[in-house]
């Protein structure tokens, strides 16, 4: 349908509310995402903002020091949760710009698929997103463009479509000195615990601890890599399990700090010292890896400086400038504290 000049008609929540005979404030809420609304009710408007190819408005842009952009993360009581947000909070702070965090979920929280998840969060005042850590579906980043919502990723599980902007580490390159580091200490039964199998981030660190192993003329052992989670617990339980093999590895490159320290936690629990009987290399180098006993050598990711440069990207997003390129990688490093050390004599293994 067109006006008088020839341009198309933009469908109203009016006219959604009359073809769904219901009122304009029921039809908004559907668009927010809120819960009052009975399922069938819901069901229904959604199909008809679907068939009229409902758009919202244009928004007129709030001056600098009134914009509000959300950061959402699917775990954020970790300590890489914290210093992400840290990057983003400075950033927002010397752009005058609210930051507003939240949590992923999935549709029981409101979220679920399509546009539903970004035309809460218009609803709600966002002017654009810095997603963390998630696992968005390609309905969920459609439903973004839909609604003209610029989005941020940082760290996705999976890579995101190459118009996504998005901001990592360089993941590949950090797991390599990790496992460089122990074997020039004289390792070579090295254990990678790594993080869930589908994982980007997980994989790209475990291909560069392969990397390490191949160009050093090292065999992996299959029994050496394991998948499990980024925490606490993952840690704990996967070294358990290795340290108890009849050979056992002299060395652990972890996929987090975390999930190293189950490690040295794992290691006490079986009497074992660290470095001298198990050295022990985490990744990021959060705040926790210079406070613990001993001291962990870890992989330096600029966790700080990805959340100050996603909040930056965004920004210009909101402001209609190109990025260009959509995914940025900055550079980690690898930094040596208490927790490695050469393997006991005799326990290195064939060189």
């Amino acid at each position: 349908m067109a006006d008088d000049a020839g341009r198309p008609r933009r469908t109203t929540l009016t006219a959604i509310a009359a073809a769904a005979g219901v009122s304009t404030a029921t039809v908004s809420k559907v668009l927010n995402g809120r819960d009052d609304v009975g399922a069938g009710t819901r069901a229904l408007v959604q199909r008809l903002l679907v068939e009229h190819e409902y758009r919202p408005a244009p928004r007129r842009r709030p001056p600098a020091d009134r914009r509000t952009v959300g950061l959402v993360f699917d775990d954020f009581t970790s300590p890489y949760a914290t210093e992400l947000l840290r990057g983003v909070t400075d950033a927002g702070t010397a752009a005058g710009v609210d930051v507003v965090v939240g949590r992923f979920s999935d549709g029981s929280s409101g979220y679920g698929s399509g546009a539903q998840w970004a035309r809460r969060l218009v609803g709600a005042g966002r002017d654009g997103v810095v997603v963390v850590t998630s696992d968005l579906t390609a309905q969920q980043v459609a439903g973004f463009s839909e609604v003209r919502l610029p989005l941020v990723v940082v760290d996705p599980v999976h890579p995101p479509q190459a118009d996504v902007a998005s901001v990592g580490a360089t993941n590949w390159t950090g797991g390599l000195s990790a496992t460089e580091h122990l074997i020039s200490l004289g390792h070579r039964r090295i254990a990678h615990l790594g993080g869930p199998a589908g994982a980007a981030v997980s994989q790209a660190r475990r291909h560069g601890y392969r990397a390490a192993m191949e160009n050093a003329g090292l065999p992996v052992d299959p029994a050496l890599v394991v998948d499990g989670g980024f925490g606490f617990e993952a840690g704990l339980d996967l070294a358990t399990r290795l340290l108890a093999l009849q050979d056992p590895p002299t060395a652990v490159f972890a996929v987090t700090d975390v999930c190293a320290l189950g490690v040295v936690q794992a290691a006490r629990a079986r009497g074992l010292r660290v470095p001298e009987d198990l050295s022990v290399v985490g990744f990021d180098d959060t705040y926790l890896a210079p406070w613990v006993t001993p001291a962990l050598t870890t992989v330096h990711t600029p966790l700080q400086e990805m959340g100050r440069y996603a909040l930056q990207v965004l920004l210009r997003l909101v402001e209609g400038e190109p990025v260009d390129p959509h995914h940025v990688e900055l550079a980690t490093d690898l930094v040596v504290r208490d927790s490695t050390g050469p393997p006991r004599a005799g326990a290195a293994g064939p060189a």
